[in-house]
């Protein structure tokens, strides 16, 4: 990777030491260009120009659709990780008694549309996380006899990063529908949703996508399309919106899901932020943010404190959560900021989530810092 090629495309280095893509990610210089060049197309021009936004949407589903491996025509363009999630949860014909497999000390995002199928007579099957991670055995276990498997692409808290593949195998064998969280792995880990049988994926833009708040990507595979009913429903998510037809066919795409018209600027700004990772290459940032992670994991380590998880390079990610008896995460986290380093404290741990253009000088001078503190 030519690493000093983009260091120009973040801005934020100017002022922090900026490790907290789990919490927001900061935009490139590229996204909030497009989203200025927008925003001032609709001030000078009102809607003259609208073609041009419909091409921009069209193009971040192409985008989209290149990352994962999927068709365009299976991305719809969502708000945040959740309004996807909830249009599975929301829009599946559940009997009674179907099984759903959900993980306990998951994001909210992940539990709630879940766990409130209790309430249509639908079993919850519960996991639980060991040490952090999750058990494949246990997994496949719990999917025998189950409707859906629920699960993060990435632990939130302690940054355990599950193999999609061995996940999608065991829900081929199971017959079990597999819906992803991605949106603490998207980005700068690999997905392929068609080698890992992924039927319905939902990721904000926000984080390690590098993109705005309140736009995010929704895929959802054709044959799933056919079972999900969108729950929110207004002009556009019918075939002749267009042309403002008020018959109800629906769209024979992912746009079906889509009520109404869509956070445009946020979608300048994402496209903008995808088609980065796609010129820069997956793999190459992958293991440039396992290289940082792993150096703090093992810094941390030999310093005493415990993590979140245990890593390797198969299940490592973005994140590394860390703690100690005796120190206060968040008065800790408080010190960082007042030296200009962002970091996030949640439930005990200090959690960094470095990126690809964070340099090994600026992981070193955080590591400085937490052994100052103590």
């Amino acid at each position: 990777m030519n690493l000093p090629a983009y260091l120009d495309e973040f801005p934020v280095r100017d002022r922090f030491i900026y490790l907290n893509h789990a919490a927001a990610g900061p935009l490139p210089r590229r996204s909030a260009q497009a989203m200025q060049m927008m925003a001032t197309d609709q001030m000078e021009a009102g809607g003259c120009n609208w073609t041009g936004w419909v091409d921009c949407v069209a193009g971040l589903r192409k985008a989209a659709a290149r990352l994962i491996g999927a068709s365009s025509s299976e991305i719809a363009v969502t708000k945040n990780t959740s309004e996807g999630l909830s249009f599975v949860a929301t829009g599946l014909d559940w009997r009674a008694g179907d099984i759903v497999v959900a993980v306990k000390g998951e994001f909210p995002a992940n539990y709630f549309p879940w766990a409130r199928l209790e309430r249509r007579g639908v079993k919850l099957r519960w996991l639980e996380l060991r040490d952090g991670c999750i058990d494949l055995d246990e997994l496949d276990r719990a999917c025998d006899g189950a409707r859906l498997l629920a699960v993060s692409f990435v632990q939130y808290l302690s940054g355990f990063r599950l193999d999609l593949d061995a996940a999608g195998e065991i829900c081929r064998r199971r017959g079990c529908l597999f819906v992803v969280d991605a949106v603490q792995g998207l980005g700068p880990f690999p997905v392929d949703v068609k080698r890992s049988g992924i039927h319905a994926l939902s990721a904000s833009g926000h984080k390690w996508l590098l993109g705005p708040e309140g736009c995010a990507l929704f895929y959802i595979d054709h044959e799933l399309m056919l079972q999900v009913e969108p729950v929110e429903f207004g002009w556009t998510n019918v075939r002749g919106f267009p042309q403002h037809s008020v018959e109800e066919v629906l769209r024979p795409d992912a746009g079906r899901y889509e009520c109404g018209t869509l956070n445009t600027i946020g979608c300048f700004g994402l496209r903008a932020s995808i088609e980065l990772f796609l010129e820069t290459g997956v793999e190459e940032i992958s293991e440039r943010v396992l290289d940082l992670t792993g150096r703090i994991a093992d810094h941390v380590t030999n310093r005493g404190f415990e993590l979140g998880a245990p890593r390797s390079r198969s299940t490592g990610s973005g994140i590394v959560s860390f703690r100690k008896d005796g120190i206060d995460t968040e008065a800790t986290r408080q010190r960082f900021a007042a030296n200009r380093v962002s970091v996030s404290a949640r439930k005990g741990y200090i959690r960094a989530a470095p990126h690809f253009y964070n340099t090994e000088t600026e992981i070193e001078r955080f590591l400085a810092l937490l052994d100052a503190q103590g």
